[in-house]
């Protein structure tokens, strides 16, 4: 994605479920877990390079002994930074204990932290506010009770974090901050609070409280605590949670926004936000790896029997496409084939943009997301061009130029754009910032007939447009092309995401752009007057009223405007801007359905709230977040 934005964190998790000692004795290292646990977060770093956390709960240890491990860092590789931090205390158990000590399990646990059953890793996408080491996952709830403890990660956002907080109030408490990471784990912590009481008084007559104690680690109820807690959540969420007491658990939001898998054995139980990374970490079948149900929680226990169990009725699955276009690893093979879908889908635009001069047209694309959609493109001409080789062959119809020629014909294709990582644009000042923007991407010369060949460049998505009209459409000029192309694997982003993406502001949105200079253009501008009264009388409304901003207009007269303002001036080649269909869009992805930020159909109401929200706060020139 040529305009790079912010996105959902990731999740890992694993459960022993042998003791120690197996692992030690079957695969020769006292640091199975943390070494896969680091595969797990390796393999999603894609998910997140703000920040990363990791916590550790050991199951029933001897009172005195502490049983929760957390190491949370933002340093540049926050990871690498972390597991060498762990590294080390095997290294001082080494030098503690002897040679003897990384053989012997029950002495690690005892005498070394990070040697729990329970891990806990989480990959951090800042998508607002500071980036400090106060807002890393895993988050920490303390109690003396262990049943009361809890630690907490997720990718997740809320819609209604004001309604959340003020529930908190109401039942008494006082939230440190007024944020969901915050709200969230208040509440689930508040009911896990109820839940050990509600043990506690059941019991209070039959045992001493150090009993109690056990048959409340024992009897702990995760998904009527989780059904209790989530009730209130209006939101994209998946949440991963470790009570003190070893219990714990996985919670998906009712529309499945927001992804989480997992895999099981007699081993181990390990959670993920991808499956390649648990594919990767245990080296075990995709076809192993189950997905979480939408509105159900994966709870494992204490003594590592679990569940699915349903904790809000599912809604219709809207699972974020832009998982399957952009964030989740393209080593999934699903989404492999689904982007390649994507690219083959828009062949027919492309061959009518081009007006079906193939041989005067060289493809490539924006590096290096868009790599797989490409293939997918040139697989989708290569099937055009068997389809009209078969018709002259076959059929007998009329072509142009003699059969050798069509035979032996190929799209033509090269490596046009290259990103030169090591340019920053920080450094410089305001007035000479766009010069150096426009050499952030470099080219491949002497590969292009000048005023004759047509660039058609595919890209995943086109957000804001600010990269492709400040440095790629004028990187690409520099050939002399006849006209450039530029191709979006996704649809026209046309709508904040309020569900983990970092998208809020619409005026960034070039659709919204677009369609602003077309309601000036047609001098309809006083429907955003209209929109905007819409918006302030009804707050609270489910319906969506800026998608009136869009309503008079095509998608491709949205498209040409787009084309218009991404061209400076300076540009000698015609420009075109292609999107990808909604259609085919569900069609390439047909179980990942959420496509609010291109439909404005959000799955929640907090997600019309929100939207609704944003388009006042930028009718009053406000540029806060509007969740």
């Amino acid at each position: 994605m040529s305009d790079a934005i912010k996105h959902e964190c990731g999740i890992a998790m694993i459960r022993l479920r042998k003791p120690a000692q197996y692992y030690i004795d079957k695969y020769g290292s006292a640091a199975f877990a943390s070494n896969r646990l680091y595969v797990l977060m390796q393999k999603q770093i894609n998910r997140g390079q703000d920040g990363a956390g990791v916590a550790n709960v050991k199951i029933d240890t001897k009172p005195g002994t502490r049983y929760i491990s957390r190491y949370r860092s933002v340093e540049p590789s926050a990871v690498n930074f972390i597991f060498d931090k762990i590294n080390k205390k095997f290294k001082k158990a080494k030098k503690i204990g002897g040679e003897n000590a990384l053989k012997d399990g029950e002495w690690l646990k005892e005498n070394t932290a990070f040697t729990g059953e329970v891990w806990l890793g989480h990959l951090r996408y800042g998508t607002h506010g500071e980036n400090s080491i106060e807002t890393c996952h895993p988050f920490l709830k303390q109690n003396n009770w262990r049943s009361r403890n809890l630690v907490m990660a997720g990718n997740f956002n809320m819609t209604n974090v004001e309604e959340l907080f003020d529930k908190l109030v109401q039942l008494g408490q006082h939230p440190k901050e007024k944020t969901d990471t915050v709200t969230v784990m208040e509440k689930i912590g508040h009911f896990l609070d109820e839940e050990n009481q509600r043990i506690f008084d059941k019991y209070k007559h039959q045992y001493s409280n150090e009993q109690i104690t056990q048959v409340i680690e024992n009897e702990l109820d995760l998904a009527r605590i989780l059904r209790r807690s989530c009730r209130d959540f209006d939101g994209g969420y998946a949440m991963a949670g470790i009570v003190g007491n070893g219990s714990s658990f996985v919670v998906r939001d009712p529309s499945g926004i927001r992804p989480a898998f997992y895999y099981a054995d007699d081993e181990v139980i390990v959670v993920a936000s991808e499956k390649p990374a648990i594919k990767s970490a245990f080296n075990i079948d995709f076809k192993a790896i189950k997905e979480i149900k939408p509105g159900h929680a994966l709870v494992i226990n204490k003594d590592g029997s679990y569940d699915e169990s349903e904790i809000m009725p599912a809604r219709e699955k809207k699972s974020c496409s832009f998982e399957r276009i952009y964030f989740s690893r393209g080593t999934d093979p699903n989404i492999y084939q689904e982007r390649k879908n994507l690219g083959k889908a828009l062949i027919p635009q492309i061959l009518k943009a081009i007006d079906f001069d193939l041989k005067n047209t060289v493809f490539s694309y924006i590096p290096n997301t868009a790599e797989t959609a490409f293939l997918g493109m040139i697989e989708g001409l290569e099937d055009y061009l068997a389809i009209k080789r078969r018709e002259v062959i076959l059929d007998g119809k009329p072509h142009m130029g003699d059969l050798d020629e069509l035979l032996n014909f190929r799209p033509r294709v090269e490596k046009l754009v290259s990103k030169d990582v090591k340019l920053r644009t920080f450094i410089t000042n305001d007035d000479d910032r766009d010069s150096i923007v426009a050499n952030v991407y470099d080219t491949t010369y002497e590969v292009i007939k000048p005023g004759v060949d047509t660039l058609v460049v595919i890209d995943d998505s086109i957000v804001r447009g600010t990269t492709l009209e400040k440095s790629i459409l004028t990187t690409l000029d520099k050939l002399n092309p006849k006209r450039i192309i530029i191709v979006s694997s996704a649809p026209q982003i046309r709508f904040p995401d309020c569900y983990g993406i970092d998208m809020s502001r619409m005026k960034e949105f070039i659709a919204f752009r677009a369609a602003l200079a077309l309601l000036k253009e047609r001098k309809i501008e006083n429907k955003l007057d209209e929109i905007y009264e819409a918006c302030v009388a009804e707050p609270l409304s489910p319906e969506n009223f800026v998608k009136g901003v869009y309503s008079s207009f095509t998608d491709d007269e949205v498209s040409e405007k787009i084309s218009e303002i991404v061209t400076n001036p300076e540009i000698r080649a015609e420009v075109k801007v292609i999107y990808q269909t909604v259609e085919n869009l569900h069609a390439c992805c047909p179980d990942n359905l959420g496509d609010w930020y291109f439909t404005g159909d959000y799955p929640t109401t907090g997600g019309t709230r929100v939207v609704n929200k944003a388009f006042a706060n930028f009718m009053e020139g406000k540029t806060i977040r509007a969740y």
